[in-house]
Order: structure tokens, then sequence, then C-alpha cells
């Protein structure tokens, strides 16, 4: 809810931003006409790029550690071929992955200073789940090395952004985490939390327990 809401927040910033814009672009007099639609355009503009910076926002989770983020089950489909489900709180999503060992990144947000004291929680995103065989000539010609878990809506990535600027650290820190290869087999299901150490994988079920004992 935290990262739902601060999107609302900056979705209305923008509303109210276009608001600002129409006006200026729709009244006033021939003579500052030039300047007052230059102004307003620029300001529309702005108003817009709010928005995306809200929608990418939005995509973001609070980040509980100690507590599952995210779960991922295996199912074959064909030799060295599965359907992941991929689990993350109330959202479910089925994607292909090809190869032997799979990898997970994600994108994590760390408040500091007086954000932390008003509340303010870690966020995080999934970036994306990759598949590896073990066989270098079958990596090669990999057809499905990837799959994109996250999306910025029109090139607009905040978390990027924050990485780039000298700023942002003073009250955010934009950090990216991995949880390294670990083997995929039929019917392997794992979770994934955040430690204090890292992200930390963990065999559900006896599938996976196997799987991690055959590697």
């Amino acid at each position: 809810m935290q990262y739902l809401g601060l999107a609302v927040v900056v979705a209305l910033l923008a509303l109210i931003t276009a608001l600002v814009a129409l006006r200026l672009l729709l009244s006033g007099h021939w003579l500052l006409g030039w300047l007052r639609g230059t102004f307003g355009m620029l300001v529309l503009t702005l108003g817009g790029l709010i928005g995306l910076i809200a929608w990418d926002v939005r995509t973001y989770q609070p980040l509980v550690q100690g507590k599952p983020l995210v779960s991922l089950s295996f199912q074959a489909d064909g030799q060295q071929r599965y359907q992941v489900k991929v689990e993350e709180g109330n959202q479910i999503r089925f994607v292909t992955l090809e190869g032997d060992l799979w990898q997970l990144d994600l994108r994590a947000l760390h408040w500091k200073g007086l954000a932390t004291l008003i509340g303010l929680e870690p966020g995080f995103r999934l970036e994306k789940l990759s598949g590896r065989y073990l066989a270098v000539e079958q990596q090669d010609q990999a057809r499905r090395p990837r799959v994109e878990l996250g999306q910025s809506l029109a090139g607009i990535d905040f978390w990027a952004w924050l990485q780039d600027c000298q700023c942002a650290p003073l009250i955010l820190e934009a950090q990216p985490h991995r949880v390294s290869y670990l083997p995929i087999a039929d019917g392997a299901e794992y979770t994934v939390e955040m430690a204090p150490t890292g992200l930390l994988a963990k065999p559900v079920n006896a599938a996976a327990e196997q799987a991690m004992k055959d590697w």
C-alpha cells in the first residue's frame, strides 16, 4: 500500500501540473500568447514526465526481511524447457524458461534519513529471471536465456535515475540484488526472501531439495 500511495501522490501532482499548463494555454491575451503557450507546453511536458514516474513507482512493492518476496514453481514443458509460475503477493504470472539453472534479479529501494523517520519502508521490483545450460554449446544456442519481469513505461526508469543522481543517496539508495544460479527440476518450488546478507532462495518441496542435493 505504501508504494501505491506514493504513486497516487505523484500522480495527483502530475494532474495538478497538467491543469495549470492547460489553464496557461487556454487563457490570457495574444500579447503574451506565445510566451504562455511555450511555458504551458513545458509545464504540460513536465506533468507527463511526473505521471510516468508515478507509474514507475507503482510497480514497486514493500520489501520485508524474513518473508517470501516471490515463489517460483517449475513444470517441465519439453527437454530442458519449463513453464515457471512466478507468484509475487497476489500477482501470479507464467513464463517460459530454458536451461538447467535459474537466476533471479531484482531492484531494491532503501530509504535513508528523514524518510525512515516518517516510516517509509524499503521497496523492490522483480527485474528478470534467467536460465542457463550447463553445456556451453547449448547456452550459445539458447532461445529464451532470460525473461523480463519488470518494465518501465516509455523508458522512464526511476530506479536507474536514482543510481545516476548524485544527490539521491542522501535520502534513497537504489541497489541491485541477485539469486545466483540454482538447479531447475520438474516440480521444484523455491521461495526467495531478503536476508541481512542479501537474497536467499529456499527449496520448499522434495523436488527442489533433491535438485539441490544432486547439483
